[in-house]
């Protein structure tokens, strides 16, 4: 994990998962506390705290007042799906990871998305679309939808710089979310973009988050052709 991947909880998130994941944290095991983890990602301490309380509340972490916190003997059989930075997915199964912008502008949203949304017709959005690559060859491609009007500081990121899907995860509260698994095929413009035949299967995400009752971003994910979605029980 990166020194940048600590400035948000879910960054911190993510690697107490790992080690709990990859046994560097056995079941039943003490884990530091929030103050050395604190330290030793150069991060507040509530930034910890917000980590590692969502990891209890999903069954994974046992704290106790006056007894610290251990590693669950028997984890809940609750599915969590955590919206994962597309660069350490990238980056986890060993490969060099690229962001290229493809486009970044304010317009109209369709209606049909607005209408999911429940926003008023015509409600302009932030519409970003940008390729990820794995080892400079397409990984997936990144159709996103922000709202301005939730968040108007987007309007001012430089996508090119970074991800859509890095800087929402840095700088936008969710309180829930709606996802979706499926598979389509290729059409002209997504196969040459990502590398593909035409009509060739793709495995899409579609997700929209949520502040509340307030939409955040609705995105859809397209994989290039050969991915695999790996989890663990």
């Amino acid at each position: 994990m990166t020194l940048a991947d600590t400035n948000s909880w879910r960054g911190i998130q993510t690697e107490l998962l790992r080690r709990i994941n990859e046994r560097e944290w056995l079941p039943g095991g003490l884990v530091p506390n929030e103050a050395d983890l604190a330290q030793e990602f150069g991060c507040a301490r509530a930034t910890v705290n917000r980590a590692m309380r969502e990891l209890a509340d999903a069954g994974l972490l046992d704290r106790r007042r006056k007894a610290g916190t251990r590693v669950a003997l028997h984890p809940t059989s609750r599915v969590i799906l955590d919206i994962p930075i597309i660069r350490l997915e990238v980056e986890q199964r060993g490969a060099e990871w690229r962001y290229g912008l493809v486009e970044s502008r304010v317009t109209p949203a369709p209606l049909a998305l607005t209408s999911r949304l429940g926003l008023p017709r015509g409600t302009e959005m932030l519409h970003v679309t940008g390729l990820h690559y794995a080892d400079n060859r397409p990984f997936l491609h990144e159709d996103r939808w922000i709202n301005i009007n939730l968040l108007p500081m987007a309007r001012d990121a430089d996508f090119s710089q970074v991800s859509a899907n890095e800087w929402l995860i840095q700088h936008a509260p969710y309180t829930g979310g709606d996802i979706g698994f499926s598979a389509m095929n290729a059409d002209a413009r997504l196969a040459e973009l990502l590398d593909a035949s035409e009509g060739s299967a793709l495995f899409v995400v579609d997700r929209i988050t949520w502040d509340k009752d307030t939409p955040v971003t609705s995105v859809r994910l397209s994989y290039a052709p050969g991915y695999r979605m790996n989890t663990k029980i």
